[in-house]
């Protein structure tokens, strides 16, 4: 109590003070392989501090952290690795895919390189480039306090088929169907 005799009472839900304690006590479980993890780090320096966003609390356990940060090239023999360390991590958990190979497999195009993390977990914010600068780092750290603090669902991770994939790098399905189905095409067609 203050000394004119107001009461410091916020009047909230349960739920939503959760939902304010979980936005501001991030616990990250780093998971940095290349020269993306070089950026990871010094985003957890004191330059850019990412404890002023109420990630400070590193985790190397699975178990006591909640945002996981994969940065860096991951290959298909630390997939099932990293598929265990996220299966291990208690609900609620979010992921950051730092940098492009970790979102899509950047420059390696290659059998030994996973295509993105994607492939074997949910993510939640990509950080684009090669390296990301720590500042995108930050703005994934904010993205996901926005969505804790709005309540927006997760989206459910989709794997392609072999045919969406196909379709997908083909135009010739877009072609057939954008082009040939319409009815000015059937006409020249039949002048031809």
């Amino acid at each position: 109590m203050s000394k004119d005799g107001n009461t410091l009472v916020f009047p909230t839900s349960l739920a939503e003070a959760v939902k304010w304690g979980r936005k501001n006590s991030l616990w990250p479980m780093p998971y940095g392989t290349s020269c993306c993890g070089i950026e990871m780090m010094s985003t957890l320096s004191g330059t850019y501090d990412l404890s002023r966003f109420g990630a400070e609390v590193v985790r190397f356990s699975p178990r006591q952290a909640d945002l996981l940060i994969v940065a860096g090239t991951i290959t298909t023999k630390m997939g099932p690795v990293l598929r265990n360390i996220y299966d291990q991590m208690c609900e609620p958990k979010w992921v950051i895919a730092m940098g492009a190979c970790s979102s899509s497999g950047g420059i390696f195009n290659t059998y030994s390189v996973l295509q993105g993390i994607d492939e074997i977990m949910p993510v939640d914010i990509y950080v684009p480039g090669c390296p990301p600068i720590p500042e995108g780092l930050i703005t994934a750290v904010m993205r996901i306090q926005e969505i804790i603090e709005k309540g927006l669902p997760r989206q459910p991770m989709q794997k392609l088929t072999r045919e969406d994939a196909d379709n997908a790098m083909s135009y010739r399905k877009v072609i057939s169907d954008s082009i040939l189905d319409k009815p000015c095409a059937s006409k020249l067609n039949q002048k031809q």
